[in-house]
């Protein structure tokens, strides 16, 4: 088992998380998990992740300053990758303010306790990190021919989640400009594989189609999503905490866009040759409803930056990745286990 680093991963139950620190533990990593254990916390996982002997779990949320200072005062953090967020559009244009205190308040009272650890410990432990996972939410929305965004862009967002998590980078920024914090930046784009909650695009078209219920898609389902499969972003994220240089910003893109109808319809291909219908095809259960609020268009992201100085780039082909994820979830509705 590495002692040598110990990453905190906050919201580490979550989709991306989870498979982050599923990641670190192969590699004999030491992980401290804090979760709020919130609807979205993925608990089965955590279990099968307290049976290893580099894992250790708290329940709370980040904004928690009594428990950020019990694990600060027990170990010394050399990592901290910060997933905990509100994170699903729908939810926060239902409920705006729930994400404006967990992105913003509680993520500035954790942001505080780290730099005051960090100021306290920083000729202790060499090469500490806080990663701040972001989205590309943030920059907004793109015109068709428009170009990917890149780090230089303006944000532009357009939902309170997305407008929730660009006042996170910025206020990460500024703790890295007034104090000299060694905070990074990623944006990300959609993620998809396994652990996501059931209530995102992949994920929840799988489980309609399998119950036979209607598949909702939003507008036309011309939205377009550049897709980037959760294994490579976790990649990505390891190689930052270790060479990412502070102060930065990082696009991570899986280059691959792709219509939010042109999903629905290869998720419901996929189930026709994995659990066949008599006489019907799946593609028969998909309903447009009607658009959601400020629902943005197009996002895409260029990655050239995280490209060009550390030779990353996504390896997972988008259609075998899909297949594989929905054969994972398949299986999983199939016997009855939604986690």
């Amino acid at each position: 088992m590495q002692k040598k680093s110990i990453y905190l991963v906050t919201g580490g139950c979550g989709f991306i998380g989870s498979n982050f620190i599923e990641m670190l533990l192969k590699k004999g990593i030491f992980v401290i998990n804090l979760d709020s254990y919130s609807y979205a916390a993925n608990k089965k996982i955590n279990k099968k992740f307290n049976k290893f002997k580099n894992y250790i779990f708290f329940k709370g949320n980040y904004g928690n300053i009594k428990i950020i200072k019990k694990i600060f005062k027990k170990y010394k953090i050399t990592k901290i990758i910060n997933f905990a967020a509100e994170t699903h559009v729908d939810n926060s244009i239902n409920g705006p303010i729930k994400f404006i205190k967990n992105n913003i308040l509680d993520f500035s009272l954790f942001l505080n306790e780290c730099l005051k650890y960090y100021l306290t410990n920083k000729k202790k432990i060499k090469n500490f990190k806080f990663l701040h996972v972001s989205t590309d939410e943030v920059y907004g929305s793109l015109r068709i021919k428009e170009k990917s965004f890149s780090e230089k862009d303006k944000y532009f967002p357009n939902s309170p989640y997305s407008s929730s998590k660009a006042s996170s980078d910025l206020i990460a920024r500024s703790w890295f400009k007034t104090y000299g914090f060694p905070i990074l930046i990623s944006n990300c784009s959609n993620n998809y594989g396994k652990y996501q909650n059931y209530e995102k695009l992949i994920p929840l078209t799988i489980m309609k189609a399998m119950n036979k219920k209607k598949i909702p898609v939003y507008g036309s389902g011309r939205n377009v999503r550049d897709w980037l499969h959760v294994e490579d972003h976790c990649s990505a994220l390891y190689l930052l905490s270790n060479l990412g240089v502070p102060g930065e910003q990082y696009n991570i893109g899986g280059g691959t866009e792709v219509p939010n109808i042109k999903i629905v319809k290869m998720i419901c291909s996929y189930l026709d040759n994995l659990y066949p219908l008599k006489g019907k095809k799946y593609s028969t259960f998909i309903n447009f409803v009607k658009d959601r609020p400020g629902h943005d268009f197009r996002y895409s992201v260029n990655y050239n930056k995280i490209k060009k100085k550390f030779n990353w780039k996504p390896k997972v082909n988008f259609k075998n990745g899909l297949k594989q994820t929905v054969k994972w979830y398949a299986n999983k509705i199939k016997n009855g286990n939604l986690q």
